[in-house]
């Protein structure tokens, strides 16, 4: 893999993009740049993107305060509306190598960065991720699966317990060597996440990309590398997570569409036929030991699965009578 040999013999500089969109979570905001300027492995920059925001770009200029290390960019997304045109300023304007994600109502561990550059050792390797546990700020429901944590964007189970190669990484904690994002043109802009609306898998597009590219890269799901991820108390409802499943089937819909079904679906055919019949059957007997709300989750995994399933079928529909948009805007070198 040319586009990844040649980063190993340097340094392993690393660059932290935070996007954000929202004066809304301007406390959390923060918070996730001061858990980067923690590390006990000092980053080498963090670059701040504001995604069509000025109101908050002006207040995230302060966040640039000189003197301080590592430095600290504030810039404009130059790209679409939306989470990937932001992530392609970000890796545009990075001057490292390994570029990482963190959300911005993220906070990092203090040993992240030094557990997300390990496996870069191996040249192989063109992205490694981490674990992202939940920060509830309100009462985790009787009936939500932690089989469906992806939900709000953490990890689930399912995911490996130890170091382990898989087919992608979760957004808010990932990262990826620089070179290779550019040479298959960074995030897909005419999908995944726009504000509030709550579609995604542009990561899992992009993953997918780089594999395709290069048969023997390696993705590496890293647990170690942990940030804990806010969720808000209006999340942790049906609501959200039955419009947040269906847009997961739309979204992996738009996927298959520019990447072809058997990749798109190859992680979920494992997660389907083995990680959730685990899941119903353990919420069966839990049931039977005396938790009252242990069918609840039983059910709860059946209506993920036919809410997202149903959201496929649309998206599949959709792209079937209208020719998908995917453009994908190539980042800078």
């Amino acid at each position: 893999m040319s586009t990844t040999t040649a980063v190993t013999t340097q340094r392993l500089a690393l660059s932290v993009v935070i996007c954000a969109y929202t004066l809304d979570r301007w406390p959390q905001l923060q918070d996730a740049v001061t858990s980067v300027r923690d590390q006990l492995r000092p980053v080498d920059e963090i670059i701040v993107v504001i995604d069509h925001n000025d109101d908050l770009l002006r207040r995230a200029a302060q966040l640039a305060a000189p003197g301080l290390a590592p430095q600290v960019r504030v810039v404009a997304s130059a790209g679409q509306r939306g989470l990937s045109g932001a992530r392609n300023t970000g890796v545009a304007m990075a001057g490292s190598p390994i570029v990482a994600f963190l959300d911005d109502d993220a906070r990092a561990d203090a040993t992240w960065s030094d557990r997300l550059l390990g496996p870069y050792a191996d040249p192989r390797v063109v992205a490694c991720g981490g674990a992202a546990e939940p920060v509830l700020h309100g009462p985790r429901p009787g009936w939500w699966p932690r089989e469906f944590d992806w939900v709000v964007g953490c990890s689930y189970i399912g995911l490996p317990h130890d170091r382990a190669q898989v087919r992608n990484l979760i957004g808010a904690n990932m990262s990826a060597r620089r070179s290779a994002m550019v040479s298959v043109g960074g995030f897909g802009e005419g999908i995944g996440r726009v504000g509030a609306r709550p579609l995604g898998c542009e990561e899992t597009d992009l993953f997918i990309r780089m594999t395709q590219r290069w048969p023997e890269a390696r993705i590496v799901y890293e647990p170690e590398a942990r940030v804990h991820h806010a969720v808000p108390a209006a999340r942790l409802s049906w609501s959200y997570f039955r419009s947040r499943c269906f847009a997961e089937g739309l979204s992996k819909a738009q996927v298959a569409a520019r990447v072809g079904r058997v990749d798109a679906l190859a992680s979920e055919r494992r997660y389907v036929l083995r990680v959730l019949p685990l899941g119903v059957g353990r919420g069966v007997a839990d049931a039977w030991r005396g938790d009252g709300k242990a069918l609840r989750r039983s059910l709860a995994i059946t209506a993920g699965l036919a809410l997202t399933t149903a959201g496929y079928a649309a998206g599949r529909i959709q792209d079937a009578i209208r020719s998908p948009f995917s453009t994908r805007k190539a980042v800078g070198a």
